[in-house]
Parts: structure tokens; sequence; C-alpha cells
């Protein structure tokens, strides 16, 4: 087989994983954690065979269909960062990007963070700590470069804009949970909330020298 034939093979394998986890995205969409690969396969106009052999088994669909939806909040939480914008307008931004996109589409959000609640005997569902785990943890590694490359913590900045990274993503997450399951107040209520929570030593914090600023 030569190097032509390998491209256009591997880019119609591609392309058929796109096209198979875009059908996994609406029966998310409908079903949330219920989400099973009977009817993902039925979406897809395939047999649950054929899904196995592209993803391996439900957690197989399950890390890419995580990966594809983290990459892409990853991605909107960066512009929001990287907006012309004064320092607490952009961390109320970001904080405002993630709790909009769990809120705008929240059986994705509850099939990635609360997959057990969707397990039945014969499609059992995700042991949630194993699975969702590693999202947040990709997500707080992600945002640690990003303090550490732009704010200067002086000394142990390393390990210290670690700790504010996976402690603001933590933060997020949990109250975000709270929030999108008791709706106890308004999205910019809390958002402001929580920028208040954050905003004292990182107020005070110059930017790092070089850095793209923040």
């Amino acid at each position: 087989m030569d190097t032509t034939q390998r491209t256009d093979q591997q880019s119609s394998a591609d392309r058929r994983r796109r096209e198979l986890l875009e059908a996994a995205d609406r029966v998310v969409l409908r079903d949330g954690p219920g989400a099973s690969m009977n009817a993902i396969a039925a979406e897809a106009g395939i047999t649950k065979p054929i899904l196995y052999r592209h993803f391996g088994d439900k957690g197989g669909l399950y890390a890419a269909l995580a990966k594809r939806h983290t990459d892409a909040l990853l991605g909107a939480l960066r512009a929001a960062l990287d907006a012309p914008a004064e320092r607490r307008e952009r961390v109320e931004s970001t904080l405002d990007t993630y709790l909009a996109a769990i809120e705008a589409r929240p059986q994705v959000y509850r099939f990635l963070m609360h997959p057990a609640e969707g397990g039945n005997p014969g499609d059992p569902g995700f042991d949630v700590g194993k699975h969702s785990a590693p999202l947040l943890r990709r997500m707080g590694e992600e945002l640690a470069e990003v303090i550490e490359e732009r704010v200067d913590l002086g000394p142990g900045s390393q390990q210290l804009a670690r700790v504010w990274g996976h402690g603001i993503v933590g933060m997020m997450h949990a109250a975000g949970d709270w929030w999108l399951g008791e709706r106890p107040c308004s999205r910019a209520e809390l958002v402001r909330s929580l920028a208040d929570l954050l905003w004292g030593r990182l107020a005070a914090a110059g930017n790092r020298a070089g850095g793209p600023g923040f």
C-alpha cells in the first residue's frame, strides 16, 4: 500500500469517526447520562459491533466525546482570557464562559461529569471519578500554564500557578454544578461572587515580564 492510499484511508477513517461522534452528540443532547451504545449506533445507522470497532467500548466513546467537548471549552476559555479588556473583566468573562457552556448544554455536562446517573444493568454507567476527574485535571493544568506565563507570582511561581489553576477549576466545577442543579441566583450574580472570591491576590499580582500579560 502506497503513501497516498494510506493517507486516503486515514482521512476516511477520521471522517467516519467524526460522523459517529456527531451522532453520539445528538443522542447525548437528548438522553444525557442515559445515552446508550444501542441508541448511538441506531442514530448513526450502524450496528453496535461497528461502533465498538471504532471506540472499543463505551469508555472509549466517552473519552473521545470528552476530548471533543473539553477541547472546545478550553478554546473558549483561552479566547476569554486573551480578550482585550481589563484583568477583572477577563476574569469574569472566563468564569461566565464556563458557566454559559454548561448552562447551554446541561445534558452534555451531565453525561461528562455525572455519567453514572445513566447506568443500567444492560448498559452500565461510568465510574464518575475514573472518567470525569481527568477532565478537571486537564483543565487545571491548562489554566496553570496560562497563569504561570502571564502573572508574576514571585518565588515558587510554577507550583503556585498549579495550585491556583487546579483550585480555580475546582471552584468553577463545584459552584457550577451546584448552581446548575438549584439555580439559586442568576449566572451574572454567581460570576461576580466567584470573581470577588478570586480577586484579592490576583488583583495585586503584576504581569510576568516578557509575557503576554493578564
